[in-house]
């Protein structure tokens, strides 16, 4: 269990002390350029899933809420049961990664409800507020900094055959337009993992022997 454990450490507290470093420094809306216009961390709040999706109204955030903490126990102990049989390393490393994304995201909205003061246009949020957070518990909002702009054009600069709906409101081509967070990128190379290791991790087994005849 020591290589789940470590994994599921490591992801955690870069998770947790990026976003908390960004919700104490920057506003919503705030970006900083780090490689030009290609990567820049741009603070952004969201209410439900991965890579700014959401499920709408109070009651959809709390559902969304509890759904990631009953999943992620029993991807938890699907994982403890994987290093118990000593299944493959590529599929305990892959699950712990999901696994660590699926925390990341919980805590945001378990607790940064409760923990953090309103994040807005106008100051940063404070950490432990004395008049108490913005929100009750289950129903914190994710937060998402992480900008990857790998492509940018417009219409006319555009390949012909790129269909319209690649195209947003603003006549461009964007790569990538979703703003994410480190949990959303370690539950994606999870996946990625387990789908480019397939052979290895769900590989055939060999046939057995054909009993001899007598």
């Amino acid at each position: 269990m020591k290589r789940p454990l470590i994994i599921t450490g490591v992801v955690l507290f870069l998770d947790q002390l990026i976003k908390i470093w960004i919700k104490t420094h920057m506003r919503i809306g705030d970006q900083l350029f780090v490689l030009g216009d290609y990567f820049r961390l741009y603070f952004i709040e969201n209410n439900g899933m991965a890579f700014g999706m959401e499920l709408g109204g109070e009651s959809g955030k709390l559902f969304l809420s509890l759904f990631r903490v009953v999943a992620v126990l029993g991807i938890g102990y699907y994982i403890y049961r994987l290093a118990k049989e000593g299944s493959s390393k590529y599929l305990i490393i892959a699950m712990s990664l999901v696994f660590a994304g699926a925390m990341g995201n919980i805590i945001d909205s378990v607790f940064y409800g409760k923990i953090f003061s309103f994040s807005g246009y106008g100051e940063p949020a404070v950490l432990f507020p004395p008049e108490g957070g913005y929100a009750g518990w289950m129903h914190g909002k994710v937060v998402d900094m992480f900008y990857v702009e790998l492509f940018n054009m417009d219409r006319a600069s555009a390949p012909s055959w790129l269909p319209d709906y690649f195209f947003g409101p603003d006549e461009r081509f964007i790569f990538f337009r979703p703003i994410f967070n480190l949990a959303d990128a370690s539950i994606s190379i999870g996946v990625a993992m387990i789908v480019v290791f397939y052979r290895q991790i769900f590989g055939k087994q060999a046939p057995a022997a054909a009993p001899e005849n007598s």
